[in-house]
């Protein structure tokens, strides 16, 4: 269920922006580098969670400053993200959550996105509640008794059912059907961000009131409101093959990076630099809380990772 333009200035503003509001579909809107020929320049999708746009504002950061490169980036929604790598409107893709159907479709089929390489960071969607209110009661870690505790989960939006919040519905989802599927007493509402969740889970957490939410890890949120899963049933490869009919947890998903093909191939330094971008879940996580919880510049967070782990990011370079 994650920033810039063409002046340090201008990107700089441009994702600060985007860490409060959800994605835009901008998939019309082709970056002015995009397959610039002769230039050197790389255009990044990034998507409106904070741990894509830490990623970004670090790859950003050092294509510039170490490689020399103009960084210009759109922020595309998860699927439309591939319909615009395919196309060359943007060159990267840097955290991807799993979408099988596109990769079948560019990677395999048409051959104009190629695999970029591991992230170095495992994504995992679950359902979660406070840990405050798990402790209270025990039980609610188990999907099987979601229902005892949904009149106590009820808000003016699920109205006579248990609330499960979720945040974009453009996000990787299953939700709607897991409801469905699995006879529950509960509504899915969507906040229509990361960050209205992310601000709606604060409030209810300052309350210390009960709540359902979908949420993912990484995500530095954690180290500000303890949140414990709420165990559904176990996933098997294949049980969510079909969208209707999925019945059982969501996978552990190690997140991926992609490259337009002929970027990839023709890209130079700048997808090499990519191709070896590397890094950990806590290494995302402290950019992250600096621009989502700190309020720091993406810049200023970047510079400050790069000026204190130069030993990680010296592997990346060509």
């Amino acid at each position: 269920m994650r920033l810039r333009t063409t002046s340090a200035l201008a990107g700089v503003a441009a994702l600060t922006l985007l860490t409060g509001c959800g994605a835009a579909d901008m998939t019309k809107q082709a970056s002015p580098f995009a397959n610039a020929q002769g230039a050197k320049t790389v255009t990044l999708s990034v998507q409106s969670w904070v741990g894509a746009q830490a990623n970004v504002a670090v790859a950003q950061y050092l294509l510039e400053h170490e490689l020399g490169y103009r960084v210009d980036t759109v922020q595309v929604d998860e699927v439309p993200a591939w319909d615009a790598l395919s196309q060359g409107r943007v060159d990267a893709i840097l955290e991807d959550w799993g979408h099988p159907e596109q990769e079948r479709r560019y990677v395999q089929d048409k051959k104009t996105i190629a695999a970029g390489g591991d992230l170095g960071v495992t994504g995992h969607i679950g359902w979660f509640v406070p840990t405050y209110f798990a402790k209270q009661h025990p039980d609610v870690t188990d999907w099987k008794h979601l229902d005892k505790y949904a009149d106590l989960l009820r808000t003016a939006e699920s109205g006579d059912k248990g609330q499960l919040m979720d945040g974009s519905p453009s996000y990787v989802t299953n939700d709607k059907a897991l409801v469905e599927n699995l006879d529950l007493d509960y509504k899915v509402v969507f906040a229509g961000s990361e960050a209205a969740q992310i601000t709606q889970i604060k409030q209810f957490a300052k309350e210390k009131k009960p709540f359902l939410t979908y949420w993912y890890t990484p995500q530095w949120l954690f180290e500000k409101v303890p949140m414990t899963e709420v165990k559904l049933p176990p996933y098997k490869e294949g049980c969510d093959a079909d969208p209707a009919k999925v019945d059982c947890a969501y996978p552990v998903t190690p997140l991926q990076k992609y490259l337009n093909a002929d970027f990839a191939k023709n890209g130079g330094d700048a997808a090499e630099f990519l191709k070896n971008f590397k890094w950990t879940t806590e290494d995302q996580n402290q950019v992250s809380l600096m621009i989502a919880e700190q309020k720091m510049r993406p810049e200023e967070a970047a510079r400050k990772w790069v000026d204190s782990h130069v030993s990680v990011w010296e592997k990346w370079l060509p």
